[in-house]
């Protein structure tokens, strides 16, 4: 967590590697493969909130989750000839060894000197607009398994927030 202009080049490109770079080296690789099977199918890619939004100290992760939204809306269109529907999925922070560590811990808790994550449960409700401070995995989980489904025969290009209304949720100033 720190300011955009004091982020080191190198942790710079390692999280657009990781968060940008990975998913556009899936779908290249996974659509080829999609179109060969005939029309039909669905791509269903995961950014962050931090996709939907400009979150403060994180400029590096921000970006790389703003482009996985590009991607995926570019690739709805491209892949629209093919009705191949493409969508991405925004959670909040959710439950896993992402969050569920020391150093994320202190991120939401800098006021103490060692707090675990259950010190920071407080700090993470306050994200969302629902007094809960994570998601479980089956959420998000849940939410992909929809966009992917007949049920969603025609939605595409869509992000579609599982943030208990995070990415709405109005700050104050």
């Amino acid at each position: 967590m720190r300011p955009s202009w004091e982020l080191d080049e190198a942790d710079w490109q390692t999280m657009i590697d990781i968060n940008l770079s990975g998913v556009w080296h899936t779908t290249k690789a996974a659509i080829p493969h999609l179109i060969e099977r005939g029309p039909g199918g669905s791509v269903v890619l995961i950014s962050s909130t931090a996709g939907l939004r400009g979150i403060p100290g994180i400029a590096h992760y921000n970006a790389a989750k703003h482009g996985v939204l590009g991607l995926s809306r570019t690739l709805a269109n491209e892949l629209a000839l093919h009705r191949i529907r493409v969508n991405s999925v925004h959670p909040t922070n959710v439950r896993t060894i992402m969050i569920d560590k020391p150093s994320s811990a202190r991120i939401y808790r800098p006021d103490l000197e060692n707090p675990t994550f259950e010190d920071s449960l407080s700090a993470l409700a306050k994200i969302n607009m629902w007094d809960e401070p994570y998601l479980d995995v089956e959420d998000v989980a849940n939410a992909v398994l929809f966009l992917a489904s007949d049920e969603a025969r025609y939605i595409t290009g869509a992000a579609l927030p599982v943030d208990l209304g995070m990415s709405q949720k109005y700050s104050g100033a």
